[in-house]
This record gives structure tokens, sequence and C-alpha cells, in this order.
């Protein structure tokens, strides 16, 4: 009997459950380019040609590993453009009479799926993705009668659940955690290390060219292409950062420069979200570069954190909180999503740099993220759902399952706090804090109110105005209620002159 196998674009591991459950002789792996995922948002041009070459190199890997594979590209005849167009397809040629696969990562993919066995009249078995170190399951049951569901207990359960960092029942170094030592802004007299750039081969020059005919009117470009494609390169990627960067990744893991992309970020996130590198082991070859006195404990603990405590914990909200979590606007934040998100077109030098970097690399570490373009999305009242759609298309480590709580519950507060115990605002003091953005910026970042004023400054308290009364019940967002009350009238009058000024323009 003939099995079919899916095998979607970020489940490229070699070890997939339900592959590991099958026999090859009986089976057929189907990969499958489809445009109805390739453009359910208008996903950066170097994000589709990442994932389509990532999986063309994987079916490489298992053909020759000796499974059969049915591999259909997005160009070739008959395409129907669907995952159960294609798998119906796959049916008819290889006599097939069930299917198994892996579970999705996101949420609209699996009740698609769930509808295959009524629509195709064969049985389907969905394996559990057990990739990840804490399952849904587990994470619903962490979660069940907590007043607080926040990331920092999780985190603590994980480090004991993997024994990574732990001295004995004790973390090491007697400290959870270590983010107060992650916060120096960083200078150019430092070495900047330079991540390992992969020349395209021959299928991955087949998928650029499809790519750049295809979605050539999609935001980003795909000149100077980089990104590795295979199993090989993301190891080379992970060596990389481990010998240069890592040592010094958690002293400046919240800055920013002109000119610098990358700074000691470990760019890693595409390649464990596709599943080319396997979260724990990353995180085991952290720790043992720390225990051999490579790295500073703060460096190691930051990046683990990041991995076992922070990816599972925001998968883990995604899966309980779906599906109405996407809709959520706790702040009812309407504002249409600014054109300058697609342009770059702005004389604020951070989202102008933050901005221009993702339209060229797909790429921005996650305090731009944050800090930048989601901090002035929050402080100017812009819908949050939008806000995600853009972070979902533009960047190509984003998937719904981490991009979606990151973006609606960190950044946005979309979820009234479900997340984060505050909103990530700020004026424009921490960007000049942590970056030289506001050096070069047209406006004055000491400024807080006129025309020449830098927006984020007056922006914030604007923010903290619309939601005065809200803000006074938040134990962390108290004082800056009362702050705001304690201004005077005419002050009070110039920040929303100058908000709906600018505003007003934006709109």
């Amino acid at each position: 009997m003939t099995i079919i196998i899916p095998v979607l674009g970020d489940q490229l591991t070699p070890t997939l459950p339900a592959l590991m459950q099958a026999d090859p002789q009986n089976s057929v792996i189907l990969m499958m380019e489809v445009m109805e995922e390739a453009s359910y948002v208008p996903h950066h041009p170097k994000k589709i040609a990442f994932l389509f070459s990532a999986m063309r190199h994987f079916a490489v890997e298992l053909r020759d590993a000796g499974w059969r594979v049915d591999y259909i590209t997005l160009d070739e005849e008959g395409n129907s453009g669907s995952f159960i167009g294609e798998v119906a397809r796959a049916i008819k040629r290889h006599g097939a009479k069930a299917i198994a696969l892996t579970e999705p990562s996101e949420w609209r993919v699996m009740q698609d799926l769930k509808g295959w066995q009524a629509q195709l009249n064969l049985p389907v078995t969905i394996c559990p993705d057990d990739r990840f170190i804490c399952s849904a399951d587990a994470f619903a049951e962490w979660a069940e009668g907590r007043k607080s569901l926040r990331m920092e207990y999780f985190y603590r359960e994980m480090r004991k659940k993997t024994g990574l960092l732990m001295d004995g029942d004790k973390p090491e170094g007697n400290a959870w955690n270590y983010d107060s030592e992650n916060r120096k802004p960083a200078g150019h007299d430092l070495f900047m290390p330079t991540p390992p750039r992969f020349e395209p081969d021959a299928i991955t020059r087949d998928v650029l060219d499809l790519v750049g005919a295809r979605f050539a009117d999609n935001f980003g470009t795909l000149d100077n292409y980089w990104f590795g494609a295979t199993r090989a390169d993301a190891e080379q990627a992970l060596d990389h950062f481990i010998e240069y960067a890592l040592a010094a990744f958690g002293d400046y893991q919240d800055a920013m420069l002109r000119g610098e992309k990358f700074l000691y970020h470990s760019l890693l996130s595409l390649y464990m979200n596709v599943g080319l590198l396997a979260p724990l082991a990353v995180c085991r070859r952290v720790e043992a570069a720390y225990r051999c006195g490579k790295v500073p404990l703060n460096a190691a603990e930051g990046f683990i954190r990041q991995i076992i405590g922070w990816r599972e914990y925001v998968r883990g909200i995604y899966w309980r909180e779906m599906p109405d979590y996407v809709e959520r606007n706790a702040l009812d934040a309407t504002r249409d999503l600014p054109a300058f998100y697609w342009s770059g077109d702005t004389d604020m030098e951070c989202l102008r740099q933050t901005i221009g970097q993702t339209r060229d690399e797909a790429y921005a570490h996650h305090i731009q993220r944050l800090m930048v373009t989601g901090n002035f999305a929050l402080i100017a009242g812009v819908d949050p759902k939008q806000l995600h759609e853009w972070y979902l298309a533009v960047y190509a480590d984003a998937f719904e399952w981490v991009e979606l709580p990151n973006t609606l519950g960190m950044s946005q507060f979309g979820d009234g706090g479900l997340l984060a115990s505050k909103p990530y605002a700020s004026s424009g003091g921490y960007i000049n804090k942590m970056s030289d953005y506001c050096g070069v910026c047209r406006y004055k970042v000491a400024k807080k109110e006129g025309a020449n004023a830098c927006p984020f400054n007056y922006l914030y308290w604007d923010f903290i105005a619309r939601h005065e009364a809200r803000f006074a019940k938040n134990p962390r967002m108290a004082m800056m209620a009362r702050s705001y009350g304690k201004f005077e009238d005419a002050k009070k009058a110039q920040i929303k002159k100058d908000a709906d000024r600018f505003l007003e323009k934006l709109s």
C-alpha cells in the first residue's frame, strides 16, 4: 500500500515524526511549491527564495537517503496552487491509499488539513511535531489556572527540563537571567563579524530566476542573495556564530548602528524555523562554548533564553490562544499601516534604516523590530493586525506561530497584557541611547515639541494620554500616567497639537 507523506516548507528535518514512522519501500514523500502559500501575504522575494531553495535541497538530501520524492515546482504544468490540490493529484499519480504527515506549525494550515480525510476519502494520520521542547498540550497544562503567564517562569521550567546552564537544581551563576548585562550601546570601533555568505548554486539560481519573474512586485530585493540552503550551510553558520560573535552577543544584543546590519546576532532563526538546525542541539553547542570558557555566561544565557524560553513560550501562547488571537486589539488601534513601511520613504532615520535594511536583507534584529518599527506603530495607534501581516511578509524567519505573538502581544499589547506586562513604548530617548540613528536624523531627539522635534517624543506622550485611565491601573505604566496627569494644560495641548499634525500627514 502506497502512502503519501507531505513534507511542508518548514519541516526540512530528516527525523520528522512522519518520516520516522514510515517505510521508504511503500512511501512517497510529496513536497510542494504552491501559490496559495507563496502569496497569502506578499512575502519578501528573499523569503520565498530561501524556502524554495531549502526545500529543493532537502529533496536532494531525502533522495540520497533512499526516499522516493515527488517534488512539485511552482511553475510545473498542472500545479493546482494549493496543498490539497497537489495531494489529490499525487494520490492519482501514485495510487496511494493513505496519507501521513507531521502536524503543521500554523493554525490555518492545520484547519485545512483536518478536512483532507473527508475531502480525499482516504485515512489521514497527523503525527505530533516533536521538534519542540514543550508541546502545545504541555504548555496548556503549564498555563492552566495561572493568573499570569509570564515567560520568565516558563523559561525556568525549560532550564530545569533540559538541564541547560544548571548547577544541580540551581541556575549556573545563581541567577536565572542576565538581561540587565545585555543592554550596552555599540560603537563603530568594535570588531563586527560578518555572517557567512553562501554563493547560490545551480538549484538556488534556478529558484532566484523563478522568484524574480513571479514576485517582482513584492516588497524587497533579490540582489546580493546570500542565505544558505542546506543542513551543512546551516551548521557552518552556527559554527561561525559561536566562534566569532557569541562572546559579544549578550553585551550588544540590543544595540543598533548605521551600516552594521548584523552586529553580533546569530541569524540562525531562519535555519531553525525551517528545520535545518535543531534548536536544542544549537543550545547545547552554546552551553558547551560557555563551559569550556570561550564565551561569558551572560552571552550564553541570553542566547539560550531566546530559544528555550521565548521561542518555545510564544509557540505555546499561539496554539493556546488561536484562532481569535489574531483579531485581538486591546488598545483599539485602528490607524492604517503607514505607506512608508513598504517604501522606507521617511525622514525618521531609525525607521528609514530599519525598513531599508528589511527591504534589502529580509532581516532586522529583535530590537529594530520591537523598539523601532513596532514602537512607532504602537504609539501611532496602528492596527496591530496590519502590522502583524507586514512582519509576516517581510522577514525571512517569519512564520505565524512565532511572529504573531511577538507582534500582537509583545510589541503592540494587542492581547491586553496576556503576554507582556506592559506596552513596549518609548520616546526617542531609548533609540538615541541604543543607536547612532538620531545623530544624523532631520528631527532632533532632544526637542520635545514643534515641527523639528523627534516624533517619538510627542507621540509617546500622546499614546499615554489616549490610554491614561487604562495605564493608571497597570503597575508598570502607572507612574507614566501620573506624570502625564501632572503636566500643565498648555503642555498637554502642545503634545496633542504636535501629534495631530504629524498623524494627519501620516494618514
